[in-house]
């Protein structure tokens, strides 16, 4: 009787990962349509409104200062420590090794490197305009604040807008951008928006962010995302050139390895093989036909005299001589004696 083997849920996870076509040809790219030009102008208006009401000192920074004295921390003591785990979610480091190594083995599985490179070209795009932000408003944050009821901005902060929201937006996000069919981008957007929306609200939990600085970090992560389609002709030329940069290697290593040598037929296993090597033309070789100059003598070898003769009746013969004194009563196999048997018939 036959019997299978139940599969288990992992199993059944690589059995579908496995399903995945390698280079798919039908990448659904992303293209900056009606639709999200529209939702890029309404953050963007957001982000900018957002800015000029905590530049005003309006109603939005008294807010902050409420909630800073409310101080969750101390309201909800029990829960400090998962957040202190949970932010973390949001920090460039850990998230970016994360997300790089699962989209890592997507561009491996499907030989492209438009993963890898959509997410390089999403960190580089927050680093330089959440970077720029941070800096150029320069606002502190509720720990360091010096004047109740200000802005606190231009006093050398770096904490407007938050970073961690940012980040969260953008590095859990591209997850939603990538994602190859419709019901996947859907779950992953929605898995992204709760997992940002957490990581800022726990951020005005800690007290290291006003809740302005979440609301903006939620807008410029949001701007990242949207933009991304406008990037995807440059990332097309980049992976090209990447793969056309590699071919030419490869081909370069396969030109330098030299071809293997095949032994003659019928030549013993381990017998040395003689490679013929080019020698280099000189320009004052000898024109062909002339006669070839004459090699160096050998050296003399010295053999032993006469004809073969048992090895006891050997002499040791050297250069100088024989080293054996002469015996006068041994005589010759060649010479012929008196005492010799007569032949018979004769």
């Amino acid at each position: 009787m036959r019997t299978e083997r139940n599969l288990t849920r992992l199993d059944r996870v690589f059995a579908r990962l496995d399903r995945e076509p390698e280079r798919p040809a039908n990448i659904d790219v992303p293209k900056m349509s009606r639709h999200r030009v529209v939702l890029f102008g309404a953050t963007l208006a957001f982000y900018v409104a957002i800015v000029w009401a905590v530049a005003i000192t309006s109603w939005l920074v008294r807010f902050d200062w409420q909630v800073m004295f409310f101080r969750p921390y101390q309201q909800w003591p029990e829960i400090h420590a998962f957040l202190d785990y949970y932010v973390v979610l949001g920090q460039r480091g850990p998230t970016a090794v994360m997300v790089a190594a699962w989209l890592g083995w997507r561009s491996w599985r499907q030989h492209t490197l438009r993963p890898m490179l959509t997410l390089g070209a999403s960190l580089l795009l927050l680093n330089i305009t959440v970077g720029a932000a941070k800096l150029g408003m320069g606002r502190l944050g509720p720990h360091y604040a010096i004047t109740i009821g200000s802005n606190e901005m231009g006093l050398g902060g770096d904490i407007f807008p938050s970073g961690h929201t940012a980040n969260a937006v953008v590095t859990w996000g591209i997850l939603a951008y990538l994602a190859s069919t419709p019901r996947a981008r859907r779950w992953l957007s929605a898995l992204s928006a709760v997992t940002s929306l957490g990581v800022g609200l726990t951020t005005v939990y800690l007290g290291t962010h006003w809740l302005s600085d979440v609301l903006l970090g939620w807008a410029a992560g949001l701007l990242i995302l949207l933009a991304l389609p406008w990037c995807e002709p440059l990332i097309a030329r980049a992976e090209t050139g990447l793969f056309t940069l590699r071919d030419a290697w490869r081909a370069r290593r396969r030109r330098a390895v030299p071809a293997p040598v095949e032994a003659p037929v019928g030549s013993p296993v381990g017998a040395p093989v003689l490679v013929k090597q080019s020698v280099p033309v000189d320009e004052e070789a000898p024109v062909r036909g002339a006669v070839p100059t004459a090699r160096p003598p050998r050296a003399p070898v010295y053999l032993a005299p006469g004809p073969h003769t048992a090895r006891s009746e050997r002499t040791p013969v050297t250069p100088v001589g024989s080293r054996r004194p002469p015996h006068s009563d041994r005589v010759a196999r060649t010479t012929t004696t008196s005492s010799a048997r007569p032949l018979t018939g004769g």
